[in-house]
C-alpha cells in the first residue's frame, strides 16, 4: 500500500494579501505566546534567532500586518516578544484548523454507486450491496457514478432504538467489535455487509449496555458524508 503524507500550510489572507504558512512557522508563533520570548520560540522550533527573525519579517512584509511586539530589556534583561493582535487571531485560526483536523481524521471509507439523484431534495442516494445511505448532491456526478464516500468517526450516532430526529441515514447492525482507545471507546458496527466504525465515551457504553453481537442503530445526517468520485 502507499504511504501517502500531507504536509500542513495555512493559506492566510488579510486584506487581500495571502500567505501560506507551514507548520514551522505556525510552531513559532505557537511558542511566542507561550514563552513571551522570540529567542526562546526559535529554540522550541531549532532555527536560528535569525531564521526566526526572516520568518516573522516575512510574514508581516507580505500580510502588510504586524504580528509581533518586541521590547528591549536593559543590562538585567526584561525585553521579550509578544503577539500583536493580528497575530493572535492568525494563530488562533491555525489552532481551529488544527482542532476541526484532529476531530476528523478518523474516517469510514465506502466504494459505492450513485443509484438515485434528487435535484429537489438536494440528495444522492449511495449503494454497496445492501448498504444504501443519502449523501449531498454533486451536481457534477450521474447516475452509475461510482464515489468514495467518507464518514468520520465522530459523526455517527449510536442508538438503541431509530429516534425521531433530523438524522436521516439510520441504519440497523450488530456490534462485531469493541476496543478501548484513550478513554474511547471504538465501536465497529456490520450494516449490510458494510463496516462502520464509530467513537463513544466510556460511560456511554455503560448507560447502552453495549456488547459484542448486540444489535443497535447508527445514525449520521447526509450531510456528514463527504464524497470524491472515483
Amino acid at each position: 500500500m502507499a504511504d501517502v503524507r500531507a504536509g500542513v500550510e495555512y493559506k492566510i489572507n488579510v486584506d487581500g494579501n495571502s500567505f501560506l504558512l507551514d507548520s514551522k512557522k505556525y510552531q513559532l508563533l505557537e511558542f511566542i505566546l507561550d514563552t513571551g520570548s522570540l529567542t526562546q520560540a526559535a529554540k522550541a522550533v531549532n532555527v536560528s534567532y535569525r531564521t526566526a527573525l526572516n520568518y516573522i519579517e516575512k510574514i508581516e512584509s507580505t500580510l502588510n500586518v504586524k504580528i509581533v511586539n518586541t521590547t528591549k530589556g536593559g543590562k538585567g534583561g526584561g525585553g521579550g516578544t509578544t503577539l500583536t493582535e493580528e497575530g493572535y487571531s492568525i494563530l488562533k485560526e491555525c489552532k481551529k484548523i488544527n482542532a476541526i483536523m484532529e476531530l476528523h481524521k478518523d474516517v469510514n471509507e465506502i466504494e459505492a454507486e450513485i443509484v438515485n439523484i434528487n435535484e429537489v431534495k438536494g440528495v444522492m442516494t449511495i449503494k454497496m450491496d445492501e448498504f444504501q445511505i443519502n449523501a449531498p448532491l454533486n451536481r457534477k456526478y450521474e447516475i452509475g457514478d461510482n464515489i468514495l464516500a467518507l464518514i468520520s468517526y465522530d459523526n455517527i450516532v449510536l442508538m438503541l432504538e431509530p429516534q425521531t430526529s433530523s438524522i436521516r441515514n439510520i441504519l440497523k447492525g450488530q456490534i462485531v467489535e469493541m476496543r478501548l482507545e484513550n478513554e474511547i471507546i471504538r465501536v465497529k458496527v456490520n450494516v449490510g455487509r458494510v463496516i462502520l466504525c464509530c467513537d463513544i465515551t466510556v460511560s456511554a457504553e455503560k448507560e447502552l449496555n453495549l456488547s459484542i453481537g448486540k444489535e443497535v442503530y447508527i445514525g449520521f445526517k447526509a450531510m456528514s458524508v463527504a464524497t470524491l468520485k472515483l
